[in-house]
């Protein structure tokens, strides 16, 4: 089978043909029809990754496909996958024949194609933990997010509006929102903190704007905000239990989620693509038997 392989830190990945994987119990196999390619997988490729997987290794960390094996799911099942160490402890998804954990398997309703199905699990899953778990929202509440155009922060102003929150997309001083939801960090997040009521809070979720801040913290401690990080690799318990519902929105669409398709062998320009700045969606692999999707 196809795969791509890293075999060494900060080098780009190589195409490789590989044994198919055996069958073993407590494991699936689920043949690929897409993959996504996030900013976690140049995150693991750089060898910035707490307990990164050894060298060399398969990256992608969600998927959606058919089943072959299984021992929760028939085979010819529609899944999606996403945990259990793909692509950050162990192998992941980037392969023909992808060989996951039982557990990483969810399955996928008929109603989402299989672009949707690799993508949506992290955007969607953490948009919905930073407002409700982390953030706390109530209705009729002000939110702003910033990199709304971005994957998560699209997903948090369609599930933040669904749950009765104003959304403000420039917010001021002069009108403080109550929950800030930040995905880009850097003089981004410094700037929005002076946006929050007093006693508001701001959830943490990503830092492709920079990843250092400086906070005044007498104006931190005098206006009471909450700095909130979202770990999701904590509260993936919470985003896959939220999943479920999350796809049914997708099926009948309810939310929506852009995409950007790349064939199997386009894996370096998929990358190169999600670090350019001001592009929309997610990017996503598709196997050579997909069609392409928007």
């Amino acid at each position: 089978m196809k795969a791509w392989r890293v075999c060494a830190w900060g080098a780009a990945p190589q195409l490789h043909e590989l044994a198919p994987p055996a069958r073993r119990p407590g494991r699936s196999i689920v043949r690929m029809a897409a993959a996504t390619v996030g900013h976690i997988d140049r995150t693991v490729m750089a060898g910035q990754f707490m307990g990164p997987p050894p060298l060399p290794y398969t990256p992608g960390v969600e998927a959606a496909g058919t089943v072959v094996h299984s021992d929760r799911f028939a085979a010819g099942t529609r899944v999606w996958l996403r945990g259990g160490g793909l692509g950050t402890r162990n192998d992941g998804t980037w392969c023909e024949l992808i060989d996951a954990p039982d557990e990483a398997l969810g399955p996928l309703p008929e109603g989402v194609s299989m672009a949707w199905g690799s993508a949506f699990f992290s955007p969607s899953t953490s948009a919905w933990v930073a407002l409700h778990e982390v953030g706390a929202l109530r209705p009729g509440e002000r939110v702003a997010v910033t990199g709304a155009s971005g994957a998560v922060g699209s997903m948090a102003v369609q599930l933040a509006r669904q749950a009765g929150a104003t959304v403000v997309d420039t917010p001021e001083a002069s009108s403080p929102v109550d929950l800030l939801v930040d995905t880009v960090g850097g003089p981004v997040l410094e700037h929005g903190i002076r946006t929050v009521a007093p006693g508001g809070r701001v959830v943490l979720v990503g830092y492709t704007a920079g990843e250092q801040v400086s906070l005044f913290l007498p104006e931190l401690l005098q206006r009471d905000v909450r700095l909130l990080p979202l770990n999701m690799y904590r509260r993936e318990a919470q985003g896959r239990a939220a999943a479920p519902a999350l796809l049914e929105q997708l099926a009948d669409g309810r939310l929506q989620l852009a995409t950007r398709s790349f064939a199997f062998a386009q894996a370096p320009q998929a990358l190169r693509w999600i670090a350019e700045r001001g592009h929309r969606g997610r990017a996503v692999l598709v196997a050579d038997t997909e069609a392409p999707r928007p």
